[in-house]
């Protein structure tokens, strides 16, 4: 499989996807922790991509996105954002939201 069909793969499979550096419980840089920690806080089971490890990925992943930075928060293959944009929706209540309303349509 292409590295781009497999990214597609992973955002149509995952409702709630957070591309990073490291993993949650070990983030490697800032930007994943703090990405890591809200995603968290909203309460549901998400999965996520170590880029460190996945170097075709890491080097893919924004052409495909059109977003050049990591981490990067897919939901319901849908773009959210990256770290600031996750931080600013989180304390506004809106990640949660977003984040609830995603995981009850693909348990139902």
């Amino acid at each position: 499989m292409d590295i781009i069909e497999t990214i597609k793969d992973q955002i149509s499979k995952n409702t709630v996807l957070l591309y990073m550096k490291g993993s949650p419980n070990a983030p490697q840089c800032g930007f994943s922790a703090k990405a890591a920690q809200v995603v968290m806080g909203c309460g549901e089971k998400f999965a996520f991509v170590d880029i460190l490890q996945n170097p075709e990925i890491r080097a893919n992943l924004p052409k495909y996105a059109n977003w050049p930075t990591f981490p990067q928060l897919w939901v319901a293959g849908e773009l959210v954002g990256g770290s600031d944009i996750m931080v600013e929706l989180y304390e506004s209540g809106e990640l949660q939201t977003m984040i609830k309303d995603a995981t009850s349509k693909a348990n139902a």
